[in-house]
């Protein structure tokens, strides 16, 4: 069995706690699955033939070790992976005097928690997986991997399947539109200090839905609203400030300061056959990441002694890796944690 590498990712569920989830301006593809993080908002929604399934509260890199953007396709999945941590992890961990270690295997202390789901290029190190400390979701904190409640992570990986498009995100707002015609507005904090809030486009996009609809804008709430940027969802055009969502949630195409919502796109080009997933045999070696706390390193270090050191070269041993365009190995950690 050929030991297999993988780094750091995420993802979400819809249950009747996110019924009122606001959804990010975003076109998924109108056929297959679409995974979808957006960063500010620390969330993963998992959309269907164009409709959203689940959406699930992350933790994402750090503004030094950044979850990078862009599209990639899910792959493989890991169930009770053993986590083999990084060259790069180690030398940061030496560099500080902590503890040696380079492995963790299964089970509790395991910072991968009970499954890793692999998205983009192996060479990203790029994954979506659980965690031993629960109070880490949702938060900027990794090493660059999305990281979910353990259960969130569980049902993720049995839901997603391997082939499935993936898109990292940047949007600092939400525009959403209810059943009863209603926008409702949300505004989260900028952990990667970009500064791409486009509010003339977003209050464009604003009074065309209040002109098209007949209704009146609370000016007052979309200030406060984009000013405390706590992630608040807020009605925007309903007379009462404690109004609540009627029915579904639809999100408003506000990037482009239309009054339009939403839509899936279709894939013009001919679609591929669907690929099988992908499910590694269970304890397969996972190169991630991943954040590991001292409580961790000691309680393995109890359980496993100087065995834990023994792990990764009593594995099968892999092919090295192709370099990246990017090249050594200090830039590509600097892109991933």
């Amino acid at each position: 069995m050929k030991k297999i590498l993988f780094a750091c990712g995420l993802l979400v569920w819809v249950g009747m706690s996110a019924a009122n989830t606001p959804l990010p301006d975003y076109s998924p593809v109108a056929s297959g699955q679409h995974v979808v993080i957006n960063i500010p908002q620390l969330r993963l929604f998992l959309y269907e033939n164009g409709e959203l399934k689940a959406s699930y509260p992350v933790a994402v890199g750090r503004a030094r070790t950044r979850t990078p953007l862009g599209d990639y396709q899910i792959g493989a999945k890991a169930y009770n992976p053993t986590w083999t941590i990084p060259a790069s992890i180690r030398r940061e961990r030496a560099a500080a005097g902590k503890p040696a270690l380079t492995s963790v295997p299964p089970g509790p202390n395991n910072p991968l928690g009970p499954v890793f789901v692999r998205f983009g290029d192996p060479r990203l190190g790029l994954g979506i997986h659980g965690t031993n400390v629960p109070s880490s979701v949702p938060g900027v904190r990794s090493h660059g991997c999305v990281r979910m409640q353990s259960p969130d992570a569980l049902r993720f990986a049995r839901s997603v399947q391997t082939g499935a498009d993936a898109a990292v995100i940047y949007q600092m707002a939400s525009l959403n539109a209810d059943e009863a015609g209603n926008l409702w507005l949300a505004a989260y904090k900028d952990p990667y200090n970009q500064r791409n809030l486009d509010t003339d486009a977003l209050n464009q996009s604003i009074r065309a839905w209040a002109d098209v609809k007949g209704l009146n804008v609370q000016t007052n709430r979309v200030t406060t609203t984009l000013r405390n940027r706590n992630g608040r969802l807020v009605c925007i055009t309903c007379a009462q400030a404690n109004a609540r969502v009627q029915g579904k949630l639809s999100s408003v195409a506000w990037q482009s300061g239309s009054a339009d919502l939403s839509r899936p796109r279709a894939v013009f080009e001919e679609e591929a056959a669907p690929q099988p997933d992908q499910v590694l045999p269970e304890g397969s070696a996972v190169e991630a990441m991943a954040e590991m706390d001292e409580a961790t390193v000691r309680q393995v270090e109890a359980i496993t002694g100087l065995t834990n050191r023994l792990i990764t070269p009593l594995l099968p041993q892999e092919k090295p890796l192709a370099p990246t365009p990017v090249e050594t190995e200090t830039a590509l950690t600097d892109a991933l944690m």
